[in-house]
């Protein structure tokens, strides 16, 4: 599950920074700093907005094919657009993947704080949520360092890292032994959760059957 929070929130910051540093003019000034056009504007604005196309499609699968497969669904999207921008591709084509690959990441990211807390049960719903929120506000709280770094040495390079983790992200997304689609919020004990996890029995009761 951190695994699943950590990948997404810290994903979509090289988009960001690849669809501006793809399209950017000579710099003038002393400091050495890089001029927008217009044009980087726009397309910057276009990738933000997919953001609500990406919870909006999360939302319409994420009861039809379930929580686990709709992160792994997420991340593998995501990866495949970011592979997709070594082709030389026009300026279109780019926004059109960059759109797609945020979109998509913004929806697994939403996949896993729909997830979080209904595995758990709710002696640990906050301690797991908690954890879980936290491990992805590292992640967010890092990656512009590591992303910076590595687009001065190569966007090529910076891509394929950040496609390698949500691959990994997707295989751990379809490893979690729970899948919670159309199962209530558990009110089981820690040690009825523990053989839920790893297969040896089922809750008794959860929040649909309290009275």
């Amino acid at each position: 599950m951190m695994i699943d929070n950590l990948i997404p929130s810290s994903s979509s910051y090289p988009i960001i920074q690849v669809s501006s540093r793809r399209k950017t003019v000579k710099a003038k000034c002393s400091l050495a700093c890089e001029y927008l056009t217009e044009k980087d504007y726009i397309d910057l604005l276009w990738t933000t907005l997919s953001e609500f196309p990406g919870v909006l499609v999360t939302l319409w699968i994420i009861d039809r094919i379930g929580r686990k497969k709709t992160m792994a669904l997420s991340f593998l999207v995501f990866s495949l657009c970011s592979l997709l921008l070594f082709l030389c591709v026009g300026r279109k084509v780019l926004t059109v993947l960059l759109f797609i690959a945020r979109a998509f990441i913004s929806g697994g990211f939403q996949a896993a704080y729909v997830y979080t807390p209904e595995v758990y049960p709710t002696a640990t719903r906050a301690l797991g949520l908690g954890t879980c929120s936290g491990v992805a506000r590292v992640g967010a709280l890092i990656t512009p360092f590591i992303a910076q770094v590595m687009l001065e040495s190569s966007v090529y390079l910076t891509l394929v890292v950040y496609s390698g983790c949500c691959l990994l992200a997707a295989l751990a997304s379809c490893l979690l032994p729970i899948e919670t689609k159309g199962r209530g919020l558990q009110e089981s004990t820690h040690r009825e959760w523990g053989q839920e996890m790893f297969g040896r029995g089922v809750p008794r009761s959860n929040s649909g059957s309290q009275g």
